[in-house]
């Protein structure tokens, strides 16, 4: 088994002195403030040429976007993302370094969607309006300055379910995205695997944690086969080009690899990159392997983006 990168061993000692009580053991609010207090002001993000804030309306509510324009040219590639944390953790300031870096890296615009959160906010509410989000971008392509043709969906952990979920429920619509970019996507609330058995605790997002999250989300455990969160229970075939992202110590490393299997399987073009030496959440932090990893992405979605 590979070692854990010494740079993530010192993060988890950080968080291991942060974190004095188990968030599983907590409620949304208590875990909400522990999470906010764990965010550090991250040095040398590339800049845009225009960050802006926007709301999108939704039926009876509106949802917080936040658009990154990496230069100020038209037609550009999009990248619609939703951030990761559970469903019940996270906002727009927690995903500004990956949307940053990927909207510099890729020279695409990223719209960064604050969806609503669990338990205020039960299942399919996130899902509900990462949709509408992405029904939007696509609406309204033309004014953002974006090209409709090239718009993929992303996120990271729950974010990563979110966008694979959005991913089928499109792929008959006239706003199919071209492209998803999963990120140690939640594709099943199996919990009983071996990723889950051999990294449930010590590596930051733990078993006890995953279990909190679900019963946040989708507290009936009969909704939990719907594919609208549980995208691994649905057909397939026909889905947009994916790339995924799985790390080794990570409760979801195996549930991301079976994903992966599952959409070549149905035909789809897929493609991954696995990081056996770090751990959840590594993505969206400031260390050196997850500034790799965003690099990585960043090509991948160019790359997609370009002959979308």
């Amino acid at each position: 088994m590979a070692q854990l990168d010494p740079e993530i061993q010192d993060v988890l000692q950080l968080l291991d002195m942060a974190i004095t009580t188990p968030i599983h053991t907590l409620d949304a609010v208590q875990a909400r403030e522990i999470f906010q207090s764990l965010r550090r002001p991250v040095d040398d993000l590339p800049q845009m040429h225009r960050i802006e804030d926007r709301l999108v309306e939704s039926g009876q509510h509106s949802i917080p976007v936040r658009i990154y324009h990496p230069t100020d040219a038209k037609e550009l590639p999009a990248l619609v993302w939703f951030h990761g944390g559970g469903w019940v953790l996270g906002d727009l300031d927690n995903a500004n370094l990956p949307c940053q870096e990927l909207a510099a890296q890729a020279g695409c615009v990223v719209i960064s969607v604050d969806y609503r959160l669990a338990p205020e906010a039960q299942f399919p509410a996130a899902y509900d309006d990462c949709l509408a989000a992405t029904q939007w971008t696509f609406n309204n392509a033309r004014s953002l300055g974006i090209d409709p043709s090239r718009i993929a969906v992303g996120g990271d952990s729950a974010g990563g379910n979110l966008a694979a979920c959005v991913a089928l429920a499109a792929r008959d619509t006239e706003f199919a995205p071209a492209f998803q970019l999963l990120i140690y996507p939640v594709v099943n609330d199996d919990f009983d695997n071996a990723s889950y058995t051999d990294n449930a605790e010590g590596y930051f997002l733990t078993k006890d944690l995953m279990k909190w999250f679900w019963d946040h989300y989708v507290p009936n455990a009969k909704d939990r086969a719907d594919s609208r969160v549980s995208p691994i229970q649905a057909n397939l075939e026909n889905l947009p080009p994916a790339w995924l992202l799985t790390a080794g110590f990570d409760p979801l490393c195996d549930e991301g690899q079976d994903y992966a299997r599952a959409l070549c399987k149905a035909g789809n073009r897929v493609s991954s990159l696995h990081v056996p030496d770090t751990i959840h959440g590594f993505f969206t932090m400031p260390v050196a392997c997850g500034a790799r990893a965003r690099s990585a992405a960043a090509r991948v979605l160019s790359e997609a983006l370009s002959t979308a």
